[in-house]
């Protein structure tokens, strides 16, 4: 029978299993040797880490280590080739001990040398696309002896170890990776749980248990074949017809409330439901005369029905976010619904005509038609509609690929825009920084003194991420009354499976990278 557990049982269950460390079933009902193929429409578009800021990250969890990292159930980073801590008060020195007898997949040792060859090589390719803008506060690395390397930044920085645990960081062999070039041969060197055997491009990632790895990830299958998909249609089809075990990213809202039905087509299959990290939003460039006054802006906060948005674009697959950081990342609040409640359009009134705005406000909307999902235009479809209704705006949309779109929004033209960020890790600051400042991810400068002076760099200086809560919150206060920022909505994520595979709601970390080795075939019922 199909699994036809609820969306909000199913979240609840994920939630359950992360903190308690529980699978959906027991140790003894899996093995650890059968091998799972698992699909998805998000294929890497290197195999090199120093060129990498994307989805390649996916795989790379499953084949490189990182010094730390965020085993099932953490949003603090761990030890994974090392132990590390600061060593001082400031959070400025950042110290890592490497555990004894690491070496990588083809015997060569992994010293404290080697990771600083892979931190310096991606400060020294300077990739385009590539994670060196991750490193802003590194100064200089430093190596005691062998085992232990020793991280000097330039101003406290308490999310450093959150940078470290990224995948972009991952540790490569000096031997295999040049230091001033990325690797060209096609093939990969880690010391992960995994080896990559195989790779073709666009098409599939064979991996077998790495026999020297030394680390966190407790591999419950005896291989992973990762089959990449062009559509999520054909996906959706092997898993139907077991070519498949498992998919990972790709499912459409469509899809996933296809496979909640008690269908003969869905028999035998599960979907499994927790909260993604995955934000949209909108940016309003004010520099543009149209929503350059303040009170336009908050008039549009003011109309904005999340709760209909998401049930008419995603069908209950994403849920209404009230601040830029999303829940579950320490931080998080609700500060828009706070300052502005239910959506009401006799207030939004109040506003424009308290500003002496009393003709209805042209607005043009823009949004890319193929980075997001077909879930976009619907998106955008329904917030012309709210505004429209209310008689106070005139909302015109426009769209481009991702690549015209990009171009656009980085030289400014565009005066609201829709934009998604995946997180780099699972801190709030990293969903704060990147939108503040002069020069920021958006390309629309949002000049914030008090935010990027004062907030960011004091909450850096606390190394308990709990801690610099108050900060964020101040921020988040900031940015509610600027409105340059609009937050919509946040995505949730699903595994669909078949029912004899376990350990899907393991399977993603706060990263929401693919843990493939929490993966594991049921041998009874």
């Amino acid at each position: 029978m199909f699994n036809r557990t609820s969306l909000q049982a199913a979240a609840a269950l994920a939630s359950i299993s992360l903190v308690s460390g529980c699978s959906l079933f027991s140790d003894g009902e899996s093995t650890g040797e059968q091998r799972i193929v698992v699909g998805t429409t998000s294929s890497p578009t290197t195999l090199d880490p120093a060129a990498a800021w994307d989805n390649s990250w996916e795989l790379y969890r499953n084949v490189f280590q990182t010094l730390v990292s965020f085993p099932t159930g953490s949003t603090t980073p761990q030890s994974d080739a090392a132990d590390c801590k600061f060593s001082d008060t400031a959070s400025r020195i950042f110290e890592c001990k490497l555990l004894d007898g690491l070496t990588f997949s083809n015997g060569h040792k992994l010293d404290a040398k080697a990771v600083q060859y892979s931190i310096e090589r991606i400060r020294t390719i300077d990739a385009d696309g590539g994670p060196n803008g991750m490193l802003g506060s590194l100064d200089k690395i430093e190596t005691v002896d062998d085992r232990t390397v020793v991280f000097k930044l330039n101003k406290p920085d308490a999310t450093f170890p959150f940078v470290l645990a990224t995948p972009a960081m991952s540790l490569v062999d000096p031997a295999d990776y040049p230091a001033d070039k990325l690797r060209e041969d096609g093939k990969l060197t880690g010391s992960g749980p995994y080896v990559l055997d195989e790779y073709v491009e666009g098409d599939k990632a064979e991996l077998t248990k790495n026999p020297t790895y030394k680390g966190f990830a407790d591999r419950k299958n005896g291989g992973v074949t990762i089959r990449y998909f062009k559509e999520s249609e054909a996906m959706v089809t092997a898993l139907r017809e077991k070519e498949i075990d498992a998919t990972y990213r790709g499912l459409t809202a469509e899809e996933v409330v296809d496979l909640q039905e008690d269908t003969p087509a869905n028999e035998k299959l599960q979907l499994v439901e927790s909260t993604g990290a995955d934000i949209r939003y909108l940016v309003f460039n004010a520099r543009d005369s149209s929503v350059a006054k303040e009170p336009v802006r908050k008039a549009i906060a003011q109309i904005v029905d999340r709760e209909e948005l998401v049930d008419k674009a995603y069908k209950g697959t994403a849920e209404p976010l009230y601040s830029m950081v999303p829940k579950g990342i320490a931080g998080h609040t609700t500060e828009f619904f706070d300052a502005f409640g239910e959506p009401s359009v006799t207030k939004a009134k109040s506003i424009l005509r308290g500003a002496g705005i009393t003709k209805p406000v042209e607005l043009t909307f823009w949004y890319t038609t193929d980075r997001y999902g077909s879930g976009t235009a619907l998106e955008f479809a329904e917030l012309k509609r709210q505004l429209d209704a209310s008689g106070l705006f005139k909302v015109t949309l426009r769209s481009k690929p991702w690549k015209e779109f990009a171009a656009g929004y980085q030289k400014g033209e565009y005066p609201v825009f829709g934009r998604g960020w995946f997180p780099d890790f699972p801190d709030a600051d990293n969903f704060i920084a990147p939108f503040v400042g002069k020069q920021n991810a958006l390309g629309t400068p949002y000049v914030s003194p008090r935010i990027t002076d004062e907030i960011l760099p004091k909450s850096r200086r606390e190394s308990d991420r709990g801690a610099a809560a108050e900060e964020f919150k101040e921020a988040q206060e900031i940015m509610v009354d600027d409105v340059r920022l609009l937050p919509l909505w946040q995505g949730k994520l699903y595994i669909a499976a078949g029912e004899d595979i376990a350990g899907g709601e393991r399977a993603l970390d706060p990263q929401t990278v693919m843990q493939m080795w929490e993966l594991s075939r049921r041998t009874s019922w």
